[in-house]
């Protein structure tokens, strides 16, 4: 029996697309779905379709599927996070032989990964949580690959994962050994919170614009910032959206304004609350999606107030530079938080191979991404690198600007908002936190540290 290269669990959306894409690339594939309900008729159909391919083959019998590909089998996971994913390991486990590498190619929280990891290191099987982002595009076209787990495991699986993952500028794959058991869910998680956030920043610029100018008005201005530093996919489609008609009405105007989410952007929070980092943007964008999801609630209480009128509208080149500066600021933090868990969980991450593998294939792929790289390469976050630095300083006054044009015009915004607060408070030399330590020592006897002695000693007042 002729044995494949690749077996795939999981004929979704993105299963589907990563099993041609693999392939295209010379390699031959085993892919298995289950058949409970309405998907006894999936892998029959995806194998019908795709009848040319004489490196493809399907399987409904999962015996038969595990069979089919060479040792050490390398089984990429495609399905659905959580119980599913120990459920399918499950049930692969008495099929499996000693070295065999599944792969958990879903958003897998970070620490069901360093559980797996570790439950089927005693069995003497590979565990490889592996974030990928790109969506079905991205799957089918090549996408930007995250995968943690043992060295061991990775030269096994690079020669596939490396070839059909995206390209950077140079022709590099946008794909590498992130780091162990969690390491490449983690960032794949922070990838997903980052994208809140360029995304909520990217909804704030439209509901200002939005008073004041047209669908297709706003699409031109983002146009024009496309073409010069601020370059991103997600500005990109964006511009996309606002242009897309359905006869003669644009279909922005049609769309309900309640935001869902699949929770990795939360998980991003939790764990920066976990680790003790200000990921304030993340958590902003998070909850203006929690909000949106009043829209009742907030259509009756719209009601208590008068429209009034909109102030004269703002200078382009001011919502841009501000636009600019937001954005510096939740790349800080993402990559901060990303720099902490390594810490924590020793991981030794590189967070200038993770923003190359960032620079294509993935959602928030962007030209300051590109030059992320250098950046990240030379210093260990943006703020030590002083053109990145002197350019938020430079641009402070135009963030200010926005936010008082926020507050003329009782408009949200959230983002913009937690960037300019996490700025100020960076940059100020001392905050209010010695009341609020004064507070803790006050009901609690927390004690606290004095500012005219050593330090590392601590001291207690009865108040």
């Amino acid at each position: 029996m002729h044995k494949t290269d690749f077996g795939l669990i999981g004929l979704g959306v993105m299963g589907k697309s990563i099993s041609l894409n693999v392939a295209d690339n010379d390699f031959s594939i085993s892919v298995y779905n289950r058949t409970e309900a309405d998907e006894a008729h999936i892998v029959s159909e995806f194998i019908q379709q795709h009848s040319t391919y004489e490196n493809l083959a399907g399987y409904t019998d999962i015996t038969e599927f595990v069979r089919s590909i060479k040792r050490p089998r390398k089984i990429l996971l495609m399905i659905k996070a959580g119980k599913a994913i120990d459920a399918v390991v499950a049930q692969l486990l008495p099929f499996l032989e000693d070295d065999d590498i599944i792969i958990d190619g879903g958003n897998s929280l970070y620490k069901d990964t360093i559980r797996r990891t570790e439950s089927l290191a005693s069995k003497n099987i590979h565990f490889v949580g592996c974030g990928i982002s790109g969506g079905e595009e991205g799957a089918r076209k090549g996408p930007s690959i995250m995968p943690g787990g043992s060295l061991e495991a990775y030269t096994h699986i690079s020669p596939i994962l490396e070839k059909i993952a995206a390209k950077d500028k140079n022709n590099k794959p946008c794909c590498v050994h992130v780091g162990t058991d969690g390491a490449g869910h983690f960032v794949k998680m922070v990838h997903n919170g980052i994208e809140y956030a360029e995304m909520q920043l990217l909804a704030e610029i439209y509901s200002i614009l939005k008073k004041t100018h047209t669908n297709e008005e706003i699409a031109s201005i983002l146009s024009d910032w496309n073409t010069r530093s601020e370059a991103s996919y997600l500005l990109e489609i964006t511009i996309a959206i606002l242009r897309k008609k359905e006869g003669h009405e644009y279909i922005i105007d049609r769309i309900l304004d309640k935001a869902l989410s699949k929770g990795t952007g939360s998980w991003s929070s939790k764990a920066a609350l976990d680790i003790g980092m200000p990921s304030t943007m993340i958590s902003s964008a998070v909850f203006a999606r929690y909000v949106s999801a009043f829209k009742e609630q907030r259509v009756t209480l719209s009601k208590s107030f008068k429209k009034s009128n909109v102030s004269e509208g703002i200078e382009y080149s001011y919502l841009e530079k501000a636009y600019r500066f937001a954005r510096i600021i939740n790349h800080q933090q993402g990559f901060e938080l990303i720099q902490e868990a390594s810490k924590q969980y020793n991981w030794t991450l590189n967070l200038s191979e993770i923003a190359r593998i960032w620079t294509n294939g993935c959602i928030i792929r962007s030209q300051f991404m590109d030059d992320s790289i250098e950046i990240l390469q030379n210093h260990s976050n943006y703020f030590e690198d002083k053109k990145t630095f002197e350019a938020l300083r430079n641009s402070e006054k135009y963030i200010v600007k926005v936010l008082q044009y926020r507050l003329n015009n009782r408009i949200s915004l959230d983002t913009f908002s937690a960037a300019y607060n996490y700025w100020i408070s960076m940059t100020t030399a001392n905050s209010s936190a010695n009341i609020i330590q004064a507070q803790r020592d006050y009901f609690g006897a927390h004690t606290y540290q004095r500012n005219d002695i050593d330090n590392s000693n601590f001291f207690h007042t009865n108040w």
